[in-house]
């Protein structure tokens, strides 16, 4: 009997620590404030409206142009019972994104706000043709089919609201030299250096493709690098793997081969193709160059250019709908201790040895194949990587001033002569700004640096 009762007692004190337990937690759920906003209704600021995006955390103002982000004061409507952090009202620098964070209850959200002026020039076309336009450097560049005549051209400007340009839009303007644009409102006046160009003479580069034609090609960053180089050289043409391969291509008389390859982190079988590597192979023997860029740089294993198993090591990227903006660094190179090299010849420098490529707030894939030197693949640091592959590191990233940490820029062989490879695979080297969301990306201000160490690239190849 004592049994039966001990045992009763022990489910009865069971029983009650359990309802206790539950009590307790039921308690605890009750003070949880979760059924609550926390997104910002408004964010204003000199009576313009931000854009807010609620699924990305993110808010953005754009002002009038010539106007100053340093001295600030935002007004913000957030939900009742809700707090935000800084507080609306007060004075900001916006210079640099700054976070807010909204509180309510026992939840809350950060959101990255960003407030800028708007460019003054948002287009600038000749014939159809866009040109190029660096805010930061303040130029505009164009290239205009071969034959066009310089001296006479009408140049169709679209400013922004209130901006005023001289000369101004379809005024027949002679392009022999840069011309200089001014442009002004109630706040600001600033030059623009205008150069229009036509092709020069130069290497014959082949831009390779899996296309059967350079107009069936989709990728937008291998389009924009087409369109460059067929703007750029007269000599330019354009061959496709399938045409190397059946042999209706003829590789003699073409001095580089530029193959830029961004729409996967594979490569396609189509270039990986026996017949078509050893009819590359055969071309390179024979004296021929190549560029290899993006995703491509992995071709110099299939090529033979390395040993082995010794391409890249580190190749990664997004592909749409995913991708995204760092609001807050540009991305660059190092080539410390390079810098008398052709390949960076006239790049536009923030410090000796060191150029960007991507400007922050830009929109980016991060499309990347290059070799990470201290943990994989046993090279341990440049010259580890160096006795392996043959090559010569050129550059890495733009914090690695020894060139230990990764190879973003090859050339092969690394002896002083006959070179017939040069690769170019960080993520900073992208052509094109793609959509964020159906958002036009911000301009990338650092694009002519990428067309210049593509130029430099080409010639030196066909030089060395």
């Amino acid at each position: 009997m004592k049994t039966i009762l001990n045992k009763f007692q022990t489910v009865l004190m069971l029983l009650i620590s359990a309802i206790s337990i539950v009590s307790c937690e039921s308690e605890m759920e009750e003070g949880l404030v979760t059924n609550v906003s926390v997104n910002v209704s408004s964010f204003k600021v000199n009576g313009v409206s931000g854009e807010i995006d609620h699924k990305n955390d993110k808010i953005t103002v754009t002002l009038p142009y010539g106007t100053a982000v340093n001295a600030i004061t935002p007004t913000i409507e957030i939900p009742s019972g809700a707090v935000i952090s800084p507080a609306s009202g007060i004075l900001q620098d916006f210079t640099q994104p700054i976070k807010y964070r909204v509180k309510n209850g026992n939840i809350y959200k950060d959101y990255q706000v960003t407030v800028q002026a708007q460019v003054p020039i948002i287009s600038f076309k000749i014939n159809g043709l866009s040109a190029t336009i660096n805010h930061s450097n303040k130029s505009i560049l164009l290239t205009m089919p071969e034959g066009t005549d310089l001296t006479a051209l009408q140049p169709v400007i679209e400013m922004a609201s209130g901006v005023s340009i001289n000369p101004a839009s379809g005024t027949t303007v002679n392009f022999t030299n840069p011309v200089q644009f001014t442009v002004s409102n109630a706040n600001l006046t600033e030059i623009y250096t205008a150069k229009v160009t036509t092709p020069v003479s130069g290497p014959t580069v082949a831009f390779l493709g899996t296309a059967s034609t350079r107009t069936g090609l989709t990728n937008p960053d291998e389009i924009a690098a087409s369109d460059w180089l067929f703007g750029k050289y007269s000599g330019a043409v354009y061959i496709s793997m399938n045409d190397i391969s059946n042999g209706t291509a003829n590789l003699t008389g073409i001095d580089v081969l530029w193959w830029h390859f961004d729409s996967a982190t594979a490569l396609p079988n189509d270039a990986l193709n026996a017949n078509v590597t050893s009819k590359i192979k055969t071309y390179l023997n024979a004296g021929g160059n190549i560029l290899l860029t993006g995703f491509a740089a992995q071709y110099v294993d299939a090529l033979g250019i390395v040993p082995s198993g010794k391409g890249p090591n580190n190749v990664f990227g997004d592909f749409l709908p995913s991708g995204f903006v760092d609001a807050n660094n540009d991305w660059g190179i190092s080539f410390k201790g390079n810098e008398a090299h052709p390949v960076f010849d006239g790049l536009q420098t923030y410090e000796s040895g060191k150029a960007n490529f991507l400007q922050k707030g830009t929109f980016r894939l991060n499309h990347t194949a290059w070799w990470f030197l201290p943990d994989w693949g046993g090279y341990v640091n440049g010259a580890g990587w160096r006795t392996q592959t043959g090559g010569n590191n050129l550059a890495s990233e733009a914090w690695d001033n020894t060139l230990d940490g990764r190879v973003a820029v090859a050339e092969f062989p690394g002896g002083t002569a006959n070179k017939k490879c040069i690769t170019i695979s960080m993520g900073a080297y992208d052509w094109y700004n793609e959509t964020s969301n159906g958002t036009p990306s911000q301009p990338n201000g650092f694009l002519d640096n990428i067309k210049k160490i593509t130029e430099n690239s080409l010639n030196y190849l066909v030089t060395h």
